[in-house]
């Protein structure tokens, strides 16, 4: 039985002898004392199964529906009790993303990118107009589309489902790529190939373009990845519509099952290896929504820092992330669990709070809602963490939300690292390989005691580095809160 965090935080404290027991019975801290969940009703009769949501420029929320209607939320910022749901727009099809540009709200839904419009301000969407319907499908239930989102130069993406299982309908084009759409014009531009469930997809603050995928069949283990043109990200589905794309893209040759992904390179030249592996059930099994925290330190200690959902575990893991060598990449951590269900949207409120948006129709997942609609508050106090990890030639260099206690933190048998990586398989899923305990040599702690630099025998580029940290304490003795950093480490530097 796997223990709460808050259970296995006291076991980490008693085995370290520096918190005496009865202490913990009054000040054993749990995330809600630094992160709080606080629930909106949900009209009755009203299924709220969130798959799409943003903050308008007014500040209030707008959130969409698996079932197709869209809501303004008012009076989300106050008591949860005085929320107000007023019904935006209906018989929209599974809208899966929504973006505020130019007066007009754009929507990726089943068939097509549509932007939306209240015309006369009377609090309903009166103008509705096809942007771009050049993707095809099937009729198979998953072949879903998400976003849109604008990058830099004003262009909207989407990402594109690959359908699952049978295909009665025959196969239709364009699924499994992610394109780029002129909201001008509605000309579509093929930028990558080999998605399989891209669940979602954002702008980083510094422009660049980045999905999250579901773990399956040629996706080995869930991640998320940059988007640049011509890359290929290892599902075939949709390669027969390489010749339509053109150049690089009709070059890509069909993968091999079973070769490593860190070796695809060879085969593969446009083979794009992740910025985050999320090992499988470990860091959720199915990652959505995500966002950047730009709140310059009003949502907590992790300003600039990447937030993914996850809509099997109903939790939300943090990740920061670094370029080495040109490629992006980063460790990930847990961050906030227990809500009602499965998590496909997360956005920023004008008070840089976090919105949550939940559905858990047609998988399974934790909690105990068929849907919702729930905000995260930071409440002031700052937990102690993992602040950031990075990669050294030698090792990794790990900062903490607090000092430390020095004498745990030097001790190299306060940590444990392994290493494993994953093949492209045709399977569904598929097993961390090739696992390897490494050495920490040495520990060098920094004379203010809120950093640590761990060298490493035996760093593996391709690969996850599981970094625990049980033995670490803060000056105060306690443990860290989530003590597991996932490094993926596809680079090293110079």
């Amino acid at each position: 039985m796997k223990l709460t965090q808050k259970q296995h935080w006291i076991s980490l404290a008693l085995a370290s002898g520096l918190v005496a027991p009865g202490v913990l019975a009054q000040e054993a801290p749990a995330e809600s004392d630094y992160y709080q969940i606080e629930t909106f009703p949900i009209p009755e009769g009203t299924p709220m199964e969130v798959g799409a949501m943003t903050t308008l420029e007014n500040g209030n929320l707008l959130v969409g529906t698996r079932t197709g209607d869209i809501f303004e939320v008012r009076n989300a910022y106050g008591d949860p009790e005085k929320v107000e749901f007023h019904r935006w727009a209906r018989g929209i099809a599974q809208p899966l993303g929504f973006v505020e540009l130019d007066g007009w709200i754009y929507t990726a839904q089943r068939g097509e990118l549509t932007r939306m419009k209240d015309s006369n301000n009377d609090g309903r969407a009166d103008i509705f107009e096809t942007v771009c319907d050049d993707w095809e499908i099937s009729g198979n239930y998953h072949e879903y589309n998400f976003g849109p989102r604008v990058d830099p130069e004003g262009y909207l993406w989407v990402t594109l489902n690959k359908p699952f299982g049978g295909e009665p309908y025959g196969r239709a084009h364009w699924r499994g790529w992610a394109v780029r759409i002129d909201p001008n014009s509605g000309e579509m531009f093929p930028m990558a190939a080999g998605l399989r469930s891209p669940a979602g997809v954002e702008i980083s603050p510094w422009g660049d373009v980045f999905y999250t995928d579901n773990q399956g069949e040629w996706c080995n283990a869930s991640k998320m990845s940059q988007l640049e043109f011509g890359d290929y990200h290892g599902h075939p589905h949709g390669l027969p519509t390489k010749e339509i794309a053109g150049k690089p893209f009709s070059d890509i040759p069909n993968p091999v099952s079973g070769t490593f992904m860190k070796d695809l390179h060879e085969s593969i030249p446009s083979f794009k290896m992740p910025t985050l592996w999320f090992p499988y059930d470990k860091m959720g099994k199915s990652p959505s929504g995500f966002k950047w925290d730009t709140s310059d330190g009003d949502f907590g200690p992790f300003a600039g820092q990447v937030f993914v959902a996850d809509q099997h575990h109903a939790w939300i893991m943090r990740g920061n992330l670094e370029k080495v060598n040109g490629h992006w990449q980063g460790v990930s951590y847990e961050f906030r669990e227990g809500f009602q269900c499965g998590i496909i949207r997360i956005c920023f409120g004008k008070d840089q709070s976090m919105f949550v948006g939940m559905s858990n129709a047609g998988w399974g997942g934790r909690g105990n809602a068929p849907w919702g609609l729930q905000r995260l508050r930071w409440t002031g106090k700052i937990p102690f963490e993992i602040h950031e990890t990075k990669i050294k030639p030698d090792g990794f260099h790990l900062t903490f939300t607090h000092p430390v206690d020095k004498a745990s933190v030097e001790d190299p048998a306060s940590y444990s690292i392994q290493s494993y990586t994953y093949r492209l398989r045709s399977n569904y899923g598929g097993p961390e390989e090739d696992v390897e305990n490494l050495t920490i040599t040495s520990v060098e702690v920094s004379e203010d005691l809120k950093s640590a630099y761990l060298k490493v025998n035996g760093l593996r580029e391709g690969y996850v580095h599981e970094i625990h940290t049980d033995g670490v304490r803060s000056g105060e003795g306690l443990p860290i809160l989530h003590p597991i950093a996932y490094y993926t480490l596809v680079e090293l530097p110079e």
